[in-house]
């Protein structure tokens, strides 16, 4: 078996602008270096189709879903808050990467490969149960847990999210959820600058300030996540994989490089080999400095891939 990268030329036709960083030349920058390496030719390339709406009903309500729709545009763009934009691609995009994402799960949970790398967009880890926000519409890695609970009647999914921005939407939907274990590392204080403090037991956060060196960052994640997660046992591991604390990145402030990058993937492989026979799924949130974004996809990608 090997690992299948979900693409879709349509995740490029959802675009808030020229200088706005979440661009389809992230999309662009991912492909082209996997082709300069040649790890392109080692994955299992799946054109996804776009989620349902009973399937989006599993973690958005209905209202939610009617707004966003009513709100999109037939020209020109819309503005759901002041860093997110609609334009009359962008719910096609966002279907097909929330669809993308429940895909994954099917074919991971029917052993048709072993894990999977969603590379969509728009990301989804800010959108919350009925709010838009910080780029995201829909909640990709939570329509991926709800799956993997509901159809596949899992009892233990884990969700870890080291985007450099705390994943709030995820938080908002899962907190409480006692099936879900979510582990989150991200810089502190910045934004979405909610549930830090989070009090539920199934809600692991692991604040971050900014310049801390990637040894200290490492040192904090194992102990923060490894223990827990090895007694939660997780049947199922879903990465909400940002690449934004890479130090190159113009959007934050830690110090992340593309071998730490590498060294977390390879101590949640180890996780998801020894408790959840190797599944995972893992979808793209930011990332926004292009040739780091590529490198730390590009080393995520061998991780994941050498896994037999």
């Amino acid at each position: 078996m090997t690992t299948a990268f979900f693409s879709h030329d349509d995740f490029m036709r959802h675009n808030m602008g020229p200088e706005h960083p979440e661009s389809p030349e992230r999309l662009a920058a991912i492909i082209s270096y996997l082709a300069d390496t040649g790890l392109d030719q080692k994955l299992d390339w799946v054109r996804p189709e776009e989620i349902t709406r009973d399937q989006l009903l599993t973690v958005h309500p209905e209202n939610y879903l009617h707004q966003l729709d009513l709100m999109q545009p037939t020209r020109g763009r819309v503005f759901t808050d002041p860093d997110t934009a609609m334009m009359p691609d962008t719910l096609r995009a966002a279907r097909l990467a929330a669809g993308a994402n429940v895909q994954a799960v099917d074919m991971v949970m029917s052993s048709q490969v072993t894990n999977a790398f969603v590379c969509a967009r728009p990301p989804g880890h800010h959108a919350e149960r009925a709010k838009s926000m910080g780029f995201c519409f829909y909640n990709n890695i939570a329509l991926a847990a709800m799956r993997a609970l509901t159809f596949h009647h899992l009892e233990r999914v884990a969700i870890i999210d080291f985007d450099v921005h705390q994943g709030n939407g995820t938080v908002d939907i899962v907190s409480g959820d006692e099936r879900i274990l979510m582990c989150s590392s991200f810089q502190h204080p910045f934004y979405p600058h909610s549930h830090v403090h989070r009090q539920a037991e199934n809600i692991v956060n692991i604040p971050i300030e900014a310049n801390c060196p990637p040894e200290e960052y490492r040192k904090r994640v194992e102990a923060g996540w490894l223990k827990r997660l090895n007694d939660f046992k997780p049947q199922l591991i879903l990465i909400s994989a940002g690449f934004d604390a890479h130090r190159l990145d113009p959007m934050a402030e830690l110090n992340l490089d593309t071998e730490d990058y590498r060294w977390l993937t390879e101590i949640i492989v180890g996780v998801a080999h020894e408790h959840s026979n190797d599944r995972i799924i893992s979808t793209l949130e930011g990332g926004y400095h292009l040739r780091a974004l590529a490198e730390s996809v590009n080393a995520h990608l061998e991780v994941l891939n050498s896994v037999y």
